[in-house]
């Protein structure tokens, strides 16, 4: 197989730069998280908010929305009732200010996904596909409709997509372009009071996405700093609002989310992970343990009764995975940081990205494949033994088609990257590592172990 092109150090730079100057952004350090005051939240008020309210603030109106969609079927739908009865479990319908009913996806668009058949909530969604730019879409909407209030509501909601669009397309399947989305909303945003403005305010971001990969809510419980970098600091509840930001236009309106988000993450903070559903070997799971706790602890802790977990940022020289993300790309660039910080969300927190990443909690790792930040390797075994990462493959995207023996999806190695793919609805199901920001490399600690070692600290993960 050929080798993936390297990054440069100039396209790396570019990226880095596109929010400005960056003397007056905050930059964490690497090594140990402190831990910030959160405020306290009813955990079942927090569900119907996140399941029931209009916090992303517009949506297609809900006459449109039912000439092309039937009423999803009863697997996914949760226990609402009224007009969300038959909406399934990541839109949510309601009534905006001026009266109108409309439907907009809810945070479960990204943070929940079927697993072997059943829907787990708060396990990220990594079989999303947004590869294609969806303004097109959002403008012939308007076609079907004629109400002027509704056409108010929906001319709303169209700017904001037409805005959006063309910066928050991934180059494949899966990834989830999030971070580049809440830039390009910054930059359309007045600091002081909210307002959209059509035209961006702030210098917009390549229309290069960075990849992420959806983590799981439940590791929330432990980590002390939100995203991957360890930028969110302060109050998780009012970082957790910005996806109100996509037509949220008052500080008025935000404080009105803003009241009822500490429920929101209370509710998140009660999530448990599914327990591993094969069966395990426990005498070389204990073995894995030992090997685990002298190997791996120190940057993702221990586990059982008195467990500790560090929250660790990791220098990007020491953990070695795809720099892009954390070397000032995407939210995480100057004018952004700046932006956020000084906006009413910078009231009670604040963007200080580190130059490395968070290691994660991995309580239910089974369960988060694919890993690393840009979601590059599709199983655990290969995250532990580096030989196994192909540079160009395609993985499964159905939930039901899991890989007991490896920990993972299911993928065919290739032996050329997308460049190579004429077939244009094939190349966006190719993960091609030699892309900005879709590296596999790095994290080859456990190149150091046996084959035998490896192989218990895979049956030891299985039981987290």
């Amino acid at each position: 197989m050929g080798k993936p092109r390297r990054m440069t150090l100039v396209t790396l730079a570019a990226l880095a730069a596109c929010g400005g100057g960056d003397d007056d952004v905050p930059e964490s350090p690497v090594g140990p998280i402190p831990a910030y005051e959160q405020r306290d939240g009813d955990a079942a008020a927090g569900w119907r908010a996140l399941v029931e309210n209009g916090y992303v603030g517009c949506g297609v109106p809900r006459s449109a929305y039912d000439q092309v969609f039937n009423p999803a079927p009863t697997w996914a739908r949760l226990d609402r009732g009224g007009t969300n009865a038959t909406v399934p479990y990541n839109f949510t319908s309601f009534r905006t200010a001026s009266g109108v009913e409309v439907v907009s996806p809810n945070c479960l668009q990204c943070h929940a996904e079927t697993l072997r058949g059943q829907l787990v909530i708060g396990l990220g969604n990594h079989t999303a596909d947004y590869t294609d730019d969806i303004s097109g879409l959002a403008v012939l909407a308007g076609g079907l409709v004629s109400d002027p209030a509704e056409r108010a509501e929906w001319e709303k909601w169209r700017d904001r997509v037409v805005a959006v669009a063309p910066y928050t397309i991934t180059k494949t399947q899966g990834v989830n372009p999030a971070d580049n989305l809440a830039a390009v909303l910054f930059a359309h945003r007045d600091v002081d009071t909210l307002a959209w403005s059509n035209e961006p305010l702030l210098p917009l971001p390549p229309d290069i996405v960075v990849p992420v990969d959806v983590p799981p809510w439940w590791r929330m419980k432990q980590k002390h700093a939100m995203f991957y970098d360890g930028a969110g600091r302060g109050d998780h509840a009012r970082i957790m609002m910005t996806a109100s930001t996509l037509c949220v236009d008052t500080v008025a309106e935000a404080q009105a989310i803003d009241a009822y988000f500490p429920d929101v993450r209370a509710f998140i903070l009660g999530i448990e992970p599914p327990a591993w559903p094969f069966a395990i070997d426990a005498a070389l799971a204990a073995t894995g343990k030992d090997v685990f706790e002298g190997t791996c602890a120190r940057c993702h802790g221990t586990y059982g009764d008195g467990g500790v977990y560090p929250n660790l940022v990791v220098a990007l020289d020491e953990v070695g995975t795809d720099p892009v993300l954390a070397s000032g790309a995407a939210q995480f660039a100057g004018d952004y940081v700046r932006w956020f910080n000084r906006s009413f969300f910078g009231e009670l927190a604040f963007l200080a990205p580190a130059r490395g990443y968070v290691a994660p909690p991995l309580d239910g790792i089974w369960a988060t494949a694919p890993y690393l930040h840009n979601g590059s390797v599709p199983t655990l075994a290969a995250l532990l033994d580096s030989s196994l990462r192909a540079p160009y493959f395609i993985r499964s995207y159905d939930t039901s088609a899991y890989d007991e023996a490896l920990v993972g999806w299911p993928s065919t190695p290739l032996a050329a990257g997308q460049d190579a793919e004429p077939d244009a609805e094939r190349r966006t199901k190719i993960y091609d590592t030699s892309q900005l920001g879709y590296s596999n490399a790095g994290h080859t600690f456990g190149d150091a172990l046996t084959a035998e070692q490896r192989r218990a600290v895979l049956e030891y993960l299985k039981t987290l």
